[in-house]
């Protein structure tokens, strides 16, 4: 028999490069007004949601400080709503919201990973908001996102969005709106003949600039003016509250460590239960489900995906515990580079993502 001919394995992506993320200088911004959203996204298993509470945490304990600064720097208006509520009672404080398409569903928390037990004193909205079976979908999310977000803030509180779902954070963060800016050859060769001055000016005259990072090397300059000025010709519509500057913090992990993560956890996943959860929602006997709830069809919860996928084919009988514990972890480590694909996507169109290693 032949050989096969020798095909090398493609090379790995490039990981973006890593920041030291300096939550004073967040917390700083927050309240100047130059961000009104923290968003802390990563693919699964990467520690975003660890990361987002110890952010909460940070943010709070620095907090603590800003009364004596207040009266020091005379903060003034409505950034002193974020201090203290309008009855003088103390000020909101960090709370996090959930950007995790699955997350919502009651009963349905093995599963998607809530570990609802990390948050321990720190607000988290948009878990178990509606019962399993449902199809709920990215308007009413946004709806929802909206609402909580806006109380939060009326609140004096900081919302921090934590979640590896792409669509939701795009729905949340930008309206579900963001342009398909395609480059533009012409406008770049335009752009080219100017000086840097030039174009950073132009671009300041189109946008806020919070930061350097918008315009740290020509390219990216480049890139940002010409999203700018599409921007401009073309007005996102959005509705009428939701964050217009958001901060993106990425959590960073190289593939191998989170592959290697994904299998840990599917196993202990596997070891507290989860596969009794999904039998107790598909006979209907699950407590989070109400007296009166019917058993959930198993073609529902295959819709799901991922763990409600497989793991409802080996209680209906169609997948060994050994074939949905090999197919199942197949399927999230696909699921993870298709998130980092998405989240690098975002910064394609322009959006800029801190990435840093937790």
């Amino acid at each position: 028999m032949a050989k096969k001919p020798f095909t090398p394995i493609p090379p790995m992506a490039e990981l973006p490069p890593a920041e030291e993320i300096d939550v004073r200088e967040i917390l700083d911004k927050y309240l100047a007004g130059e961000i009104d959203l923290i968003c802390v996204l990563g693919p699964t298993a990467s520690g975003k949601t660890r990361y987002a509470v110890r952010l909460a945490r940070e943010i709070n304990a620095l907090l603590e400080e800003i009364p004596d600064q207040v009266r020091d720097d005379g903060i003034e208006g409505s950034d002193r709503n974020v201090i203290a509520d309008p009855t003088g009672n103390p000020s909101g404080r960090a709370e996090i919201i959930s950007a995790d398409s699955r997350q919502v569903y009651r009963g349905m928390d093995i599963g998607t990973g809530k570990d609802l037990s990390e948050y321990e004193e720190i607000p988290y909205h948009l878990m178990d908001i509606v019962d399993a079976g449902v199809k709920y979908n990215i308007f009413e999310y946004q709806r929802d996102f909206e609402t909580v977000y806006k109380d939060i803030r009326d609140r004096g509180g900081i919302p921090i969005l934590c979640g590896g779902s792409g669509l939701y954070i795009e729905a949340a963060t930008c309206g579900y709106s963001l342009p398909e800016v395609q480059p533009d050859p012409q406008l770049r060769a335009e752009l080219e003949k100017k000086t840097d001055e030039e174009l950073v000016a132009q671009l300041a005259s189109l946008k806020p600039l919070h930061n350097t990072t918008d315009y740290d090397t020509r390219k990216r300059l480049i890139r940002a003016l010409e999203i700018a000025i599409y921007e401009d010709e073309h007005p996102v519509q959005r509705t009428s509250f939701l964050p217009k500057n958001t901060y993106y913090i990425g959590t960073l992990v190289t593939r191998e460590e989170r592959n290697a993560r994904i299998d840990r956890r599917l196993n202990a996943r596997i070891e507290e239960g989860m596969v009794e959860e999904i039998r107790g929602l598909i006979e209907g006997t699950h407590p989070a489900l109400a007296p009166d709830h019917r058993p959930i069809p198993a073609e529902d919860l295959i819709y799901y995906g991922l763990e409600y996928k497989f793991v409802t084919q080996h209680v209906i009988g169609e997948l060994s515990l050994e074939e949905m514990r090999t197919q199942l972890a197949t399927a999230i480590h696909q699921f993870a580079k298709r998130q980092m694909t998405w989240f690098r996507g975002m910064e394609r169109k322009g959006i800029r993502i801190h990435w840093t290693e937790v």
